[in-house]
């Protein structure tokens, strides 16, 4: 039982949010394109990037841990998970309490 291939590209909304440590950010990928996750602090700073790669087409699971490049855990608030997807930016807002 194959889950069809998603239509459109979708950053589906982070779960748990609020999250405390780990949370999962979903991707549907419809067709094989470059694609970049990153995490923004709520200054706009790069946090961390979750992903940078080719991906193929389907259903890609993403966790974040609460942790910036480093290793380091960061502080508690708002972060924005930034995707970037055949030359489009799809953003979501997400919570981490502590």
């Amino acid at each position: 039982n194959t889950k069809p291939l998603p239509p459109e590209f979708i950053l589906v909304k982070n779960y748990p949010n609020p999250f405390n440590p780990t949370t999962t950010i979903l991707l549907e990928i419809p067709e094989e394109s470059f694609v970049k996750a990153s995490i923004y602090n709520i200054l706009g700073q790069e946090v961390i990037i979750l992903l940078e790669d080719y991906l193929s087409p389907g259903y890609q699971n993403l966790q974040w841990n609460g942790s910036n490049q480093s290793g380091q855990q960061v502080s508690s608030g708002l972060y924005i998970v930034k995707v970037l997807y055949n030359e489009k930016v799809f953003k979501h807002k997400m919570m981490l309490l502590k």
